[in-house]
């Protein structure tokens, strides 16, 4: 192929047109073919081992990176797969993978120098000064308030980590009130950013405060492992949730955070509940206290039923009592009552006015007179005295 002139639009000869497959794959012929296999010194990041048995990771030093690629057949021959933030020895080959069209290191031989890169040494020494001052201690973890009310967000305001939060947490809970405060997420500017943000929070009004941005590489997440912005992120007065890169990604505000989210998207599950759960707890609430009512009220029931038959039992056993007194003196009076006397075969003479004769001076010859007996009265009269 040979390159083409810059003729204006009306002269372009069809011929000379390169498309990007053909670009890409000049590209890639000329770094074979100029650059020979090479010792490279680095530091490993964002290792990956796939199930095909390849392996993809990153070289870093301070001032740049480049992406390799390990294929299986030296893969299986390496003494041991390299450690994230370990300085290792590649030899291998540049290329570029044209698909991509991105530049990568296709290496054969990975020896490890049994030594941290720069970039993970500066981390330990960072993770040592935050666990010495004791902001990694689990005991300080906070927990988060059951029903937030406001989120105090704290991301860049471009990409979708922003749209995620938010339409995760309007659908959980429609009436939470969220308060972003952009920052940048990587580069020069990120971590006093971020820093002047978390302090930002402190004089808001929120319940809940989430600090994230998407995915990248690890190399990306740099501005979450800075010092400055792990403290920042301790000295927020509120509970705090860090959502920084993937779920395999780890960052020195995850750990100092009183609560990691795998992604931004959980980081809002875990901010604000769920009016759906809600709904279902007061349902299952309200069917509690009006089985607990049913309850009491049929034990309250049964009670005065029990009483009930304990006041009517005890009623009749005193209006029984009272009338066997009752009986008892009737019978003692019927004992006494004249017209027990007759009943029993005995007469009461009595005058013709009604006066009992008692004497028997009383009894004149002649004198007529009533003699009643049980069933009524007879006249009588006296014969002699």
């Amino acid at each position: 192929m040979t390159l083409p002139l810059p003729f204006g639009p009306a002269g372009l000869d069809p011929a000379e047109v390169w498309s990007v497959s053909d670009l890409n794959q000049a590209a890639r012929a000329l770094l074979e073919q100029n650059l020979p296999p090479v010792w490279v010194r680095g530091e490993v990041t964002s290792f990956k081992s796939y199930a095909s048995g390849h392996w993809y990771f990153t070289l870093q030093d301070g001032g740049a990176q480049v992406r390799c690629v390990m294929w299986r057949t030296w893969a299986q021959r390496a003494k041991g797969r390299p450690e994230e933030g370990a300085e290792v020895h590649a030899f291998g080959s540049p290329s570029l993978w044209e698909e991509k069209g991105e530049f990568r290191f296709t290496a054969t031989v990975v020896l490890r120098s049994d030594q941290l890169g720069q970039q993970q040494q500066q981390l330990e020494a960072t993770r040592a000064a935050l666990a010495r001052d004791g902001l990694l201690d689990p005991s300080r973890k906070r927990s988060l308030p059951r029903y937030a009310s406001t989120l105090a967000v704290v991301t860049s305001l471009e990409g979708a980590v922003l749209h995620d939060i938010v339409t995760v947490a309007r659908t959980r809970w429609p009436a939470v009130r969220i308060l972003v405060l952009g920052a940048r997420v990587q580069g020069a500017d990120a971590v006093s950013e971020l820093v002047r943000a978390l302090r930002t929070v402190n004089r808001l009004d929120a319940d809940v405060c989430i600090v994230g941005r998407g995915g990248g590489a690890r190399e990306d997440l740099s501005a979450f492992n800075d010092e400055k912005v792990c403290r920042a992120l301790a000295a927020v007065t509120i509970p705090t949730i860090s959502a920084v890169g993937h779920e395999s990604d780890i960052s020195l505000c995850d750990l100092v955070a009183d609560v990691r989210a795998a992604t931004p998207s959980n980081a809002a599950e875990l901010a604000v509940a769920d009016q759906r759960e809600v709904r279902a707890a007061v349902d299952a609430l309200a069917l509690r206290l009006a089985g607990g009512l049913s309850r009491r009220t049929r034990l309250l029931s049964e009670r005065l039923a029990r009483t009930a038959d304990r006041l009517e039992s005890e009623m009749e056993g005193v209006v029984r009592l009272h009338r066997h007194r009752l009986e008892r003196i009737g019978a003692q009076l019927d004992a006494l009552s004249p017209l027990g006397v007759l009943e029993r075969g005995f007469a009461v003479p009595m005058s013709l006015e009604g006066r009992v004769l008692r004497r028997r001076d009383e009894f004149t010859p002649g004198l007529r007179y009533r003699l009643r007996v049980r069933d009524g009265d007879a006249l009588a009269r006296v014969e002699e005295a």
